[in-house]
């Protein structure tokens, strides 16, 4: 029995191999985990599907992997029992093997107006894939390599099917023409010998920080990108987080600034919607979401990491200042999962316990805004005919300029100001 990797869920079909957890010749149970999986931003445990022993491991630490891909084969006893993907010819399923086929969604034919995948599968390593003769000498006559072929048939098999639609989707990735929304293809980038000019020590991209790299180009490229600045006067807010901080504490939570913020953004989209909206590029359409599901940079080692924080505007401050503690912590740990991280309307980057005043976010794809926090500061403020200490707080409010424009977005940051400087005592009382 071959186990192979199963579906992710929407959008997703690969991630890296972070962990092993077996080893050949193994017992393993059904359900049992057998690898941690890097995806997006989110690390996955994924379990075995079948229980037996484990005869042979296809993949390792570092390893690319798609939906479909074997990840190990097992046998029900005995060291007798061979994987089938390392016969030549068709077996039938005998008392100590069997074979599970995952239908693998990559060989779906691809509709004209998809945009395909960024690559064809990497050709894998180690023993050559299941395919008759004849496939073989057709591989051969087309300089086609076989190991980047995904089979459809029993124990991944490769037919005369799979061959033809890794060919169309060659042609698909060859031809294929500029959609709105794809960046052009850049052209290779200059390699450099930095060495030449002194001691340097390297380090890979890890697989976040290429998909962080990949979304904030992506996002630099196709939304041309306001920032509205403006300072709100939170010395009245700080003053009740101080008053109820340790109430918070008792209840096992903290009492943050972005808890506040969560709050006021929520409270601000509602009176303006366009910042709570999307666009369909495909249907050219903006889409009006009707629910608040709130994004919140987390700084951590690996990277910056944004789980969501789903209906905010039906929770209260407490709730609010709990799921910000446990998504945070998730996040820092990377355990926070892929469904975590996804359906946010619009993001805030608080960015005041690093330190640090205005800065300019870049916006979060799909969302059209984003709202950066930074640190607050006592500054002399004119108050009538005094001057007089106050603690301000810089925003910085980023949005999408093809569907806001600037007048939408000073009424927007009004908004968020007259939230943080008349926050109400009631919204933050247990």
């Amino acid at each position: 029995m071959d186990l192979k990797l199963p579906n992710l869920g929407e959008g997703a079909d690969s991630g890296t191999v972070v962990n092993l957890f077996v080893k050949e010749g193994d017992t393993i149970t059904k359900d049992q985990p057998i690898l941690e999986l890097e995806n997006e931003k989110a690390v996955a445990t994924i379990p075995a599907t079948a229980a037996g022993t484990v005869g042979r491991i296809y993949v390792k630490a570092g390893d690319k992997i798609s939906v479909g891909q074997r990840i190990l084969s097992l046998v029900d006893g005995g060291a007798g029992s061979v994987p089938v993907a390392d016969r030549a010819e068709p077996v039938a399923a005998g008392p100590r093997e069997r074979v599970i086929q995952t239908p693998s969604p990559e060989l779906a034919p691809i509709p004209p107006d998809e945009e395909p995948g960024e690559s064809v599968e990497e050709p894998s390593r180690g023993t050559p894939p299941a395919a008759a003769p004849s496939i073989r000498k057709l591989a051969r006559d087309l300089g086609i390599d076989l190991t980047r072929v995904r089979g459809s048939a029993r124990g991944g098999r490769i037919v005369l099917e799979d061959v033809r639609a890794y060919i169309q989707r060659l042609q698909r990735l060859a031809a294929g023409p500029r959609r709105p929304g794809r960046p052009e293809a850049k052209a290779p980038a200059e390699q450099i010998d930095f060495a030449k000019w002194g001691p340097v020590t390297k380090s890979p991209f890890s697989p976040l920080r290429k998909v962080i790299a990949r979304r904030m180009s992506e996002s630099w490229s196709t939304t041309p990108r306001v920032t509205q600045f403006e300072d709100a006067d939170i010395t009245a807010m700080m003053a009740l987080r101080k008053k109820y901080a340790a109430a918070y504490e008792q209840k096992g939570t903290h009492l943050t600034l972005t808890s506040f913020a969560l709050r006021v953004v929520t409270d601000a989209l509602k009176k303006h919607p366009v910042f709570n909206a999307s666009v369909d590029e495909a249907a050219e359409q903006i889409v009006f979401k009707q629910y608040y599901h709130i994004g919140v940079a987390v700084d951590t080692e690996a990277g910056l990491i944004v789980p969501v924080i789903r209906d905010a505007d039906k929770k209260d401050l407490l709730t609010l200042s709990r799921e910000l503690d446990e998504l945070a912590k998730k996040a820092r740990e990377r355990k926070v999962s892929a469904d975590e991280l996804k359906g946010g309307t619009f993001t805030v980057s608080n960015q005041g316990g690093i330190g640090g005043a205005h800065f300019t976010p870049i916006v979060n794809k799909p969302e059209l805004a984003i709202l950066g926090l930074g640190r607050g500061a006592m500054r002399a403020v004119v108050r009538g005919d005094a001057i007089v200490p106050r603690l301000l707080l810089p925003l910085a409010l980023s949005y999408d300029h093809r569907i806001i424009d600037g007048g939408a977005a000073a009424r927007f940051i009004v908004d968020l100001v007259q939230g943080f400087e008349n926050f109400k005592e009631a919204d933050v009382s247990l």
